[in-house]
C-alpha cells in the first residue's frame, strides 16, 4: 500500500479512529497495529506475510532463550549465531541470489562456461532489508545484555511490522521503540497536528518534486548518449533532489503518521544538503541506517580506536555494506566505496571544512557526483555518463534548450519546487521539520495564517503532482 494512494487515505482514518475511540488497552491496540501493518505489507503481495512473520517469530523465540540461557554463554552465543545467520541467509536469499548467480555466471562465461542452472527469478520482498536490520539489531542487543528479551509477543510483532516505518524505515531499535508498545498511549492533539503538518510536508517533497523531477531524470537517463553535458548536469542535480525528497518525505510521513498513534520515531534526515563536509553529510543523511552500521558494525570491528590502518579498513567495509544494502548492483558497492574514499581523503589530509557557502557547495557537487553512480544502471553506464558530464563541457544554449523542452512543464515545477523547498529548510534548519512552527513566531501565533498555509500547500501538492508514484527505496 502506497502512502500516496487513496486506499491509504481511506485505511489510516479508519485504523486510527478504531485505535483511539474503540481498542482502549495496550494490548488491543498492539493487536490492531499488527493487524493493520499486515493488512498494509500484504497489499503489495500476500505471499510474503509469511516471510516477515517468520523474521518476527523466529527473532522472538531466539530472544527468550538468549535470555534463558544467560548463564551459559556458549549457548547464549550459538543460539545469537544461529539467529543471525538465518535472518541473513533469508536477506541474502531473497535480495542477492540473482545478483551472485548472474556474477557467477558471467565470470564463467569469460572461460567459456554455461552456468545458465545457477539463474533463478527471485522476486524481491517490499522492505526486507529494513524489517531484517530492525530484527537483527533486537537480537544482538538481547544477547549483549543492553535490552531484556521481550516477552510479549504482540508487542514484539508490532515492533517488527509497525506499518508507517515498515517499508523504508527509519530503522528502529528495540531499546528505543519496544518500550512504546509496552507503555500506555493517550491522545496528544498536539502531537497529531504536528503530525499532520510533517506528513503535508512529506507529501510535498514526494508529489510534488520528487516525482516531477524523477519525469525529468528518467527522460535524461533514456537518452544520455546523445545528450550534451549540460543536459546531463541537468539530470544528475535533479536525480540529487529527486533522492533526497523521495526518501526524506517519505520519512516525514512515516514520522508524522507514528504521531497519530502516539508512537515516536527518530529522526531519519536534518537537511543533509547544508552539510559543509562529506562527513557531515552522512551525519545527516539516512540518519538511522547509519546509526546503525556505527553501532553493528564500525565500532564491533574496532572503530577508530585501533590504529589508522584498521581504521580505513573499516571505513570501507562498513561502506562496502551499506552499498550492498542499497541493492544487488555492482554500482551500490561502487557508490559505496566512492564515499569511504572521500571519507578516507578528509580524515589522512585532515580537512577541517568551516561552513560556507563554498564548503556547502562543494559537497554538494561531491553528493552529484555519488548520486550518478547510485542511480545508472551499470557500472559502463556511471562511468560513461559522468566521462560525457564532466569530460566534455561545452555549453550549447539552442541544443539544451531544445532537449529540454519537451519537459518544460515538469522542469518549471521541479525547480520552483526545489527552491521553494530549500528556502523552507533553510529557515527552519533548527527545527525537526520544515513546518514546525514556534508559538511565538507569527504563523505559530495566527491560527488563520497556519491553516492557510496549510491549505495553499495542499492544494499545490494536489494540483503538480507528478506521475510517478512508488518510493525509490523500496526497491531496498
Amino acid at each position: 500500500m502506497q502512502f500516496n494512494s487513496l486506499v491509504f487515505l481511506i485505511f489510516l482514518p479508519v485504523v486510527f479512529l478504531l485505535y483511539w475511540q474503540v481498542f482502549k488497552s495496550v494490548r488491543w491496540r498492539n493487536l490492531l497495529i499488527v493487524v493493520a501493518s499486515y493488512v498494509f505489507y500484504g497489499w503489495w503481495d500476500w505471499r510474503f506475510l509469511g516471510l516477515i512473520a517468520f523474521t518476527s517469530l523466529f527473532s522472538y523465540v531466539c530472544g527468550l532463550l538468549t535470555e534463558y540461557y544467560g548463564k551459559r554463554q556458549r549457548l547464549q552465543r550459538i543460539v545469537c549465531a544461529v539467529c543471525i545467520a538465518v535472518n541473513l541467509l533469508i536477506l541474502g536469499v531473497f535480495k542477492y541470489y540473482n545478483f551472485f548467480a548472474d556474477s557467477l555466471c558471467a565470470l564463467l562465461g569469460l572461460f567459456g562456461w554455461q552456468a545458465d542452472w545457477a539463474t533463478l527469478n527471485v522476486v524481491l520482498p517490499v522492505g526486507i532489508s529494513f524489517y531484517t536490520f530492525q530484527a537483527l539489531s533486537y537480537t544482538i542487543d538481547v544477547y549483549c545484555s543492553r535490552i531484556c528479551a521481550c516477552h510479549d509477543v504482540v508487542s514484539f510483532l508490532a515492533y517488527i511490522s509497525f506499518f508507517p516505518q515498515l517499508v523504508a524505515g527509519p530503522i528502529e531499535r528495540a531499546s528505543r521503540l519496544l518500550p512504546q508498545f509496552h507503555q500506555e498511549r493517550h491522545f496528544s492533539y498536539a502531537d497529531a497536528v504536528d503530525g499532520c503538518r510533517q506528513m503535508l510536508w512529506g507529501f510535498f517533497k514526494k508529489m510534488v518534486v520528487a516525482d516531477n523531477c524523477a519525469a525529468v531524470v528518467n527522460t535524461v537517463w533514456a537518452s544520455y548518449p546523445c545528450e550534451p553535458s549540460t543536459v546531463l548536469m541537468v539530470g544528475a542535480v535533479l536525480f540529487t533532489f529527486q533522492i533526497y525528497c523521495d526518501f526524506s518525505g517519505y520519512s516525514d510521513i512515516a514520522i508524522g503518521c507514528a504521531r497519530l498513534f502516539g508512537i515516536r520515531l527518530m529522526r531519519n534526515f536534518c537537511f543533509p544538503y547544508f552539510s559543509h563536509d562529506i562527513a557531515d553529510f552522512w551525519r545527516r543523511w539516512h540518519i538511522s541506517l547509519m546509526t546503525w552500521l556505527r553501532d553493528y558494525v564500525y565500532i564491533p570491528l574496532g572503530g577508530n580506536r585501533e590504529g589508522r590502518f584498521r581504521t580505513l579498513r573499516n571505513t570501507f567495509v562498513v561502506w562496502g555494506i551499506s552499498g550492498l544494502w542499497h541493492g544487488a548492483n555492482w554500482t551500490f558497492v561502487c557508490w559505496g566505496f566512492y564515499h569511504a574514499t572521500l571519507l578516507t581523503i578528509y580524515r589522512l589530509i585532515g580537512v577541517k571544512m568551516k561552513s560556507s557557502i563554498l564548503s556547502v557547495a562543494f559537497t554538494f557537487f561531491l553528493v552529484v557526483i555519488g548520486w550518478v553512480i547510485f542511480r545508472a544502471p551499470t557500472l559502463n553506464d556511471a562511468f560513461s555518463y559522468l566521462s560525457q558530464m564532466l569530460c566534455v563541457m561545452e555549453w550549447n544554449q539552442n541544443q539544451t534548450v531544445s532537449r529540454l523542452m519537451p519537459l518544460q512543464s515538469a522542469l518549471t515545477i521541479s525547480v520552483a519546487g526545489i527552491i521553494f523547498m530549500l528556502l523552507c529548510e533553510w529557515h527552519r534548519r533548527h527545527c525537526l521539520h520544515a513546518l514546525q512552527f514556534a508559538v511565538n513566531s507569527f504563523v505559530g501565533r495566527h491560527t488563520s495564517v497556519r491553516y492557510a498555509c496549510y491549505e495553499v500547500l495542499a492544494m499545490f501538492t494536489i494540483a503538480f503532482s507528478g506521475s510517478q508514484s512508488e518510493f525509490i527505496y523500496f526497491q531496498f
